[in-house]
C-alpha cells in the first residue's frame, strides 16, 4: 500500500490543544462551540483533547496561546482569522513562529472547500506549519470548517504527522 513505510513511525495517541480565535467569544457576546466539536472528533479519534483556550484577534495573545499550546501538545489546532480582512491575523501570527510550512494542507483543505461551496473557498488562507516541530494548523472558525479538516484531512494522517515530527535531528 502506498505510504506503508512512511507510517512505520506513526504513533497511536496524539495530544490536541485548540486556540480558539474570535473576538466575540472572548468577550463572551458569543458562546464557543468549536471547542466541544474538537473534543468530541478528537476523542472518538482515540487522541486526546489536553487544552482549550479562547483569544481575541489580538497577534501577541495568539502568539502566547500558540506557544504554550506547543510546549504541550503534538497538534495545536487554531480557529478563526484565516480571512482577507484586516482582523484576521492568525495565519500571519503562526506563520511569523514557524519553522516550515506544509502547504497541501491548506491546498486539499480549500479544494474540497469549493467542491462543497463554490468559489468561496479561496478566501480561506488555511494553513499547516511545523513550529518546535509541533504541528499547527490554522483553519477558519466555522464548525463546518473545524469538522472538515479533522474528519477529512488531519486525523487520518495525524498518527503518521506526529511520529515523524517527532523524528527531529538531535
Amino acid at each position: 500500500m502506498v505510504g506503508e513505510e512512511h507510517r512505520r513511525h506513526s504513533v497511536e495517541h496524539v495530544d490536541f490543544c485548540i486556540v480558539v480565535t474570535s473576538t466575540r467569544v472572548y468577550r463572551g457576546e458569543k458562546q464557543d462551540r468549536l471547542t466541544p466539536l474538537v473534543k468530541s472528533l478528537v476523542e472518538g479519534s482515540g487522541h486526546r483533547l489536553v487544552s482549550s483556550i479562547v483569544v481575541p484577534n489580538d497577534p501577541a495573545m495568539i502568539n502566547e496561546a500558540v506557544g504554550q499550546a506547543v510546549e504541550r501538545c503534538d497538534v495545536v489546532l487554531v480557529t478563526g482569522g484565516t480571512g482577507p480582512s484586516p482582523r484576521d491575523v492568525s495565519v500571519d501570527v503562526v506563520a511569523s513562529m514557524a519553522d516550515r510550512e506544509l502547504p497541501g494542507f491548506g491546498e486539499i483543505f480549500r479544494l474540497v472547500t469549493y467542491q462543497r461551496h463554490g468559489p468561496v473557498a479561496w478566501l480561506s488562507r488555511a494553513s499547516a506549519y511545523v513550529v518546535d516541530w509541533k504541528l499547527v494548523v490554522v483553519v477558519p472558525g466555522s464548525e463546518d470548517a473545524v469538522k472538515l479538516a479533522l474528519e477529512e484531512l488531519l486525523l487520518p494522517e495525524v498518527g503518521h504527522v506526529v511520529g515523524e515530527l517527532r523524528r527531529r535531528p538531535g
